[in-house]
């Protein structure tokens, strides 16, 4: 049998869950069960909030009234992985794919941060929080990641927890080979961190080296976008020291 249920819808919600409890929908989410997917009373859904594991409901009332009610845990809730991604803000399309992707690869923090050479500097954090929302629906995800404010690159340095490895991806780094680079890091809570597309300025860069625990990775031989790096990165980091191993 497979691990998990790839066929029936799944929605976060708010609410609380447990046996026997009635959830009410959000006008977004009456709408897609009831005129998207055409779904009926007595038909299964599967529902998570990031707190009390996933559970099977069947809907219950009219298309534009419907309710949930709770039937059985179908998954434990799990822990979500403790990787922090940092980056600068992209434009609207591909920080949605950039946000989507974080969250399948098992982030559990999305920090904007503002740098010198960054093209945007506004963030919406909603619009974030609902393509987190997104993945974590189509890809059986459990949790869903904070999503910090935006805040200045000296300012994420100075507050930092240093005894959280900190990954920064530099197109200069010494070290072309990025899973020699990662060698280095121990077993511990990591940070990811992709810089603008503009580049880091040379004082930025020199901050970030002047950290502790801070490896400095390059991601091979071509150039790559922002959201490119985003994926590329996490997925090294996740194969070395995450929860890939």
């Amino acid at each position: 049998m497979a691990r998990y249920d790839f066929r029936s819808p799944r929605l976060y919600v708010k609410a609380a869950l447990e046996a026997g409890a009635t959830v009410a929908l959000e006008r977004a989410q009456t709408h897609y069960l009831g005129t998207v997917l055409r779904l009926r009373a007595g038909e299964r859904v599967l529902l998570f909030n990031g707190r009390d594991g996933e559970w099977s409901a069947t809907i219950a009332g009219e298309r534009r009234s419907a309710t949930l009610r709770v039937e059985v845990r179908t998954r434990e809730q799990t822990a979500p992985s403790d990787l922090h991604y940092l980056f600068a803000p992209l434009k609207t399309a591909r920080l949605d794919y950039m946000t989507q992707k974080a969250v399948e690869m098992g982030a559990s923090l999305l920090q904007p941060m503002l740098t010198r050479h960054g093209q945007v500097t506004r963030v919406n954090t909603q619009r974030m929080r609902a393509n987190t929302i997104e993945a974590a629906e189509q890809c059986g995800i459990l949790s869903l990641p904070a999503i910090a404010p935006p805040v200045a690159l000296a300012r994420l340095l100075a507050e930092r927890d240093a005894g959280r490895w900190l990954v920064f991806c530099d197109e200069d780094a010494e070290v072309a080979n990025p899973v020699a680079a990662l060698r280095a890091v121990p077993p511990s809570p990591v940070a990811v961190l992709i810089g603008p597309e503009g580049g880091f300025a040379e004082d930025e860069r020199a901050a970030l080296l002047r950290q502790p625990n801070v490896v400095r990775l390059s991601l091979g031989p071509r150039i790559l976008r922002a959201d490119t790096a985003a994926v590329a990165a996490l997925a090294l980091v996740q194969a070395a020291v995450g929860d890939w191993r």
